[in-house]
């Protein structure tokens, strides 16, 4: 039981919650960069939660199936198509033996997930399928999706997922063109000046087009000033540099003040820029929809506001099980 890849898409690859326990290692975490979106296709198939899915960017793949199964896509507006007939997403769908499967460039949001009745049963690398592409580590054989690749397919679950069960569309992921991303301000935010500082939280940014699972780059906003200083031992000439430091996953960048960065889950674990802040966890999946070109704002939150905000997605998630139960 296998997919054969056809045309592998713009960035395609297994991903599962992610890996977990080695970040100290330089190992990150990678995973589904929506992880909402990510649950909530397993979900509708009755797939364990953390089976293996495809997160498919902007352009999705053209894949073939050996074996007839349930499928179900969520996430970005990126429509599917079997055998050229357009199907929709947040919904369970069936896949015939020799059916081809494709889909439509995104029209809002970044990433779909693609879930399959069994995941994809490609094997596990310190406890995850997901892939790590700048270690070649995990997935389909440590990298994107390539033409004539062949993708295992797993068991699938004994209770099939019913053909048509739907998500509501109240549950369906936010795609906004703009977004105001919460962040934690981090431990050097003091060597900003305080006009700079300030004006980190009401600049408009825009998403850079070099912008990938490994972090984004923003534009737009005017450089940012930091505190004069003498650069310690150790540490660069860059005014933004430091002795090297730990990577929260979120954590906001300003090389030389000019362009901010936000770290994601592919991203190394330390280095030796300074950390303005960092995207609470209950707003990276937005950041990880946003498309190049449109725009986010940040909002300056403190720990009891991250801590509900987490909360709140938790109990969001526990939501998407009860309605997928229940459907």
């Amino acid at each position: 039981m296998h997919i054969k890849v056809i045309k592998p898409g713009l960035a395609s690859s297994v991903q599962d919650a992610g890996r977990n326990g080695y970040y100290h290692l330089g190992i990150p975490p990678c995973g589904a960069l929506d992880q909402y979106s990510f649950r909530a296709a397993n979900l509708l198939l009755g797939n364990p939660e953390n089976a293996a899915v495809l997160e498919c960017t902007l352009l999705g793949p053209q894949l073939q199936f050996s074996v007839a199964c349930r499928i179900a896509v969520c996430g970005a507006a990126m429509q599917p198509r079997i055998n050229g007939q357009p199907q929709p997403t947040h919904q369970v769908l069936s896949i015939a033996a020799g059916d081809t499967l494709d889909f439509l460039p995104a029209t809002a949001g970044m990433r779909a997930y693609l879930a399959v009745s069994g995941g994809i049963d490609v094997p596990e690398v310190l406890g995850s399928r997901s892939t790590y592409t700048l270690g070649s580590l995990g997935g389909y054989l440590g990298r994107r999706l390539q033409a004539g690749d062949s993708l295992p397919l797993g068991l699938a679950p004994a209770a099939v997922a019913p053909l048509g069960r739907s998500l509501p569309a109240a549950l369906w992921r936010s795609l906004p063109q703009r977004a105001t991303v919460r962040v934690l301000p981090g431990l050097y935010a003091h060597r900003l000046t305080a006009q700079s500082a300030a004006r980190f939280y009401q600049e408009p940014w825009t998403v850079a087009s070099e912008s990938d699972r490994t972090g984004y780059r923003l534009k737009g906003g005017m450089p940012l000033q930091f505190q004069p200083r003498e650069a310690p031992f150790g540490a660069g000439d860059d005014p933004s540099n430091i002795v090297d430091a730990g990577y929260p996953i979120g954590s906001i960048q300003l090389p030389a003040g000019k362009e901010a960065i936000i770290l994601l889950r592919d991203a190394v674990s330390g280095g030796g820029y300074a950390m303005v802040g960092t995207v609470i966890s209950a707003d990276l999946d937005v950041v990880a929809q946003l498309q190049p070109n449109q725009g986010i704002t940040f909002a300056a939150v403190d720990m009891q506001e991250a801590l509900q905000a987490r909360q709140q997605y938790q109990a969001g998630l526990q939501q998407l099980r009860k309605a997928v139960q229940a459907g």
